[in-house]
């Protein structure tokens, strides 16, 4: 019976997992299009409901006006333009509401009833809604930056906003794992295992740097593959090296660039150079799993490289971010699957 409940919340998780990804799609093309600083305030409650009316949409717009970006970027902008901004700016938090509520009714649903019989399952679950609870914290410190001084949001917050979702995911994709594959986990693939850790870790700070790539708006800086320009390490970035050291590589545009696409075609090799051990896998779905993998490490780079050469398409950079994050729960189930188990039975049984 327990292992009956497992798996409807292994799917309540999965559902809930789906909408975080379609998070970071909305909160890509929400940043690709200038949308993030279109709404002001935070009200939790109260701004749930958009402006009904011309007088309420033209207060809004009001707002707006006062912070930088409108001033400095956005001046032009007719009550019209305002308005498709306001929208994925909207949605975005909409839907971070929504997922608040598909992960906290269901929850209540499985604890009163009692389905969640196990205390490491229970102390799960509760992580997972306090991690949503600070993201949204997250999002809103992120917003802040961009609306005093800033034409933009601060892109360190931005990479700490991207990383608390990859976290989430993390622990959403982990509880699943291990609520329906844990008899699939008896294996022992030292060789795998250990390269996984390390690759799964350069991929979190890829993703990392790809937050401050993006909020530095880095990606515009060299639109040129495989060299920057005409140097593979170019002399702006150099001498930004020189003046603010290690610091160059997490606030320089092309510093920061050069990072973003080097590590990109390090974790590459890395997957690639696994070829061989993949052949001798017996394990059926790690072995499917792999090759999964080895699919969207190279369309990972592929999207990359073409990001770059047409200046940031939107549609192209939404699905390069989401590629990776595709890519990293891929590898965290590799991973998953190839940590030896004492027993097949459900850890949380």
């Amino acid at each position: 019976m327990q292992q009956k409940y497992n798996k409807q919340i292994a799917y309540w998780l999965i559902f809930g997992g789906l909408m975080v990804l379609l998070m970071v799609i909305i909160g890509g093309i929400t940043r690709l299009t200038h949308s993030g600083l279109s709404i002001v305030t935070w009200q939790p409650i109260k701004g749930i409901l958009p402006p009904m009316n011309e007088a309420e949409w033209q207060a809004a717009f009001e707002a707006y006006k006062k912070i930088p970006e409108y001033n400095k970027v956005h001046f032009y902008f007719t009550l019209q333009d305002f308005k498709h901004i306001f929208f994925w700016e909207y949605l975005h938090r909409m839907l971070g509401r929504s997922l608040g509520i598909v992960f906290f009714i269901p929850f209540l649903y499985f604890l009163l009833t009692k389905k969640i019989r196990s205390r490491k399952l229970l102390k799960r679950l509760l992580l997972i809604f306090f991690l949503g609870g600070l993201q949204g914290f997250a999002g809103w410190y992120m917003v802040k930056s961009g609306l005093v001084e800033n034409t933009s949001v601060d892109h360190v917050r931005l990479a700490i906003h991207m990383s608390m979702a990859l976290i989430i995911l993390t622990s959403i994709s982990w509880t699943v794992f291990e609520l329906l594959f844990y008899s699939k986990a008896n294996i022992d693939t030292p060789k795998i295992n250990h390269s996984l850790k390390f690759v799964i870790t350069l991929v979190a700070i890829q993703i990392i740097y790809g937050g401050l790539t993006a909020g530095l708006k880095a990606g515009y800086v060299f639109p040129t593959y495989p060299k920057m320009g005409t140097k593979w390490f170019p002399d702006i970035a150099r001498q930004s090296l020189i003046s603010d050291g290690i610091l160059s590589f997490i606030n320089f545009p092309a510093s920061v660039q050069f990072v973003h696409r080097w590590l990109g075609f390090i974790i590459l090799c890395l997957l690639l150079f696994q070829i061989m051990n993949v052949r001798k896998i017996k394990n059926r779905l790690l072995k499917k799993i792999f090759w999964f993998v080895i699919l969207l490490i190279s369309l990972q780079f592929t999207f990359g490289v073409f990001v770059l050469l047409l200046k940031v398409p939107i549609h192209l950079a939404v699905t390069h971010q989401v590629t990776a994050f595709l890519l990293f729960i891929s590898l965290l189930f590799a991973y998953y699957l190839s940590k030896r188990r004492r027993n097949i039975y459900s850890v949380y049984s």
